[in-house]
């Protein structure tokens, strides 16, 4: 299928724009995240009234990571929980980007969503921003109850980086003979070593998320190229992929991810992990907070909180590894 209408006319008008402003890759990390917030103002729509908790958690080195907990209006008590993580690169964003995204879920499935803000790079390189989430899992399954939460009842996700932090959660938990989330719910995922795919190679200009702007994300994240080959940043890398949770894979066409997305559901699908591959036609990478440009951004949503919701139903709870 071709770009969809309201993506390549915004596409047009974004690159066109590109050639009278610094590239993000030209950019210190505070410039481009003040760029990328500023996006997100102009790029997404206010997300649902809901009550939040503003939170900080214990990170293992003694620092406190910033979460920000939505009440979605589930009657359950205690109620279920979907942990997500952020997308950006490891260098990007936060709980304010992510806001209108995770407002629709916690509201639309109906659930809380405790939403993570992990110490980014170049200030925290690898693998604090994985430590971080783990940390964040942990005081979910330890501490959760004190805030009405269901330790039984939790799913990860994430978009992008925040995907790919979602399913290492999933690995690591498996190694260490730990309970499985509910479900992985992963929005584009970033999921290889190397960015050298056919779909990266078609689509490294022109499509939103840019080739370079990538590699500089990545060169700002990893302590050096052996990084690359461990799992906890390139999940293919995993020699297993057996016994993780169920995971809903949400991919865009047009994305430069979309390659090694579709190989790392078909690796768990080959391991056994019960997988759900949508692909979305004439999409580009982040759609999901693009709601102001296309109305796909909410169709994605609403079928994100209907597999959110199976998951998080009564009858659930979390499957042992």
């Amino acid at each position: 299928m071709a770009l969809h209408p309201d993506l390549q006319a915004f596409l047009e008008l974004a690159n066109a724009q590109a050639s009278t402003r610094p590239r993000m890759s030209q950019m210190t990390a505070a410039q481009a995240r003040a760029a990328y917030d500023r996006a997100t103002l102009a790029l997404d729509l206010p997300g649902a009234d809901l009550v939040t908790e503003e939170l900080a958690l214990p990170a293992g080195d003694g620092a406190h990571i910033r979460a920000r907990l939505y009440r979605g209006g589930v009657q359950d008590s205690p109620a279920p929980c979907l942990l997500f993580l952020h997308g950006g690169g490891y260098v990007l964003g936060g709980l304010d980007s992510h806001d209108s995204l995770c407002r629709s879920l916690a509201q639309d499935t109906p659930c809380n969503v405790l939403a993570v803000d992990y110490r980014l790079a170049p200030e925290h390189r690898f693998p604090t921003a994985f430590l971080d989430a783990q940390d964040a899992l942990s005081w979910l399954v330890q501490h959760g109850r004190e805030h009405g939460l269901d330790a039984q009842r939790i799913a990860v996700g994430g978009d992008s980086v925040g995907g790919t932090l979602a399913t290492a959660l999933c690995i690591a938990a498996r190694d260490a003979g730990q309970p499985q989330p509910l479900l992985q719910l992963l929005l584009y995922p970033c999921t290889a070593p190397h960015q050298n795919s056919d779909s990266h190679v078609r689509l490294a200009s022109g499509h939103l998320l840019e080739g370079e702007t990538l590699a500089w994300m990545f060169g700002q994240y990893l302590r050096s190229e052996a990084d690359r080959q461990d799992w906890r940043f390139a999940p293919l890398q995993a020699n297993d992929l057996s016994g993780l949770a169920p995971a809903l894979v949400a991919l865009a066409e047009y994305d430069p991810l979309v390659d090694e997305g579709r190989l790392y559901a078909e690796r768990l699908l080959a391991d056994g992990v019960q997988v759900e591959l949508q692909i979305h036609a004439g999409m580009v990478h982040d759609f999901a907070r693009l709601g102001a440009i296309t109305d796909e951004a909410q169709l994605l949503r609403t079928r994100l909180c209907q597999r959110l919701a199976r998951a998080l139903q009564p009858a659930r709870c979390l499957a042992a590894a």
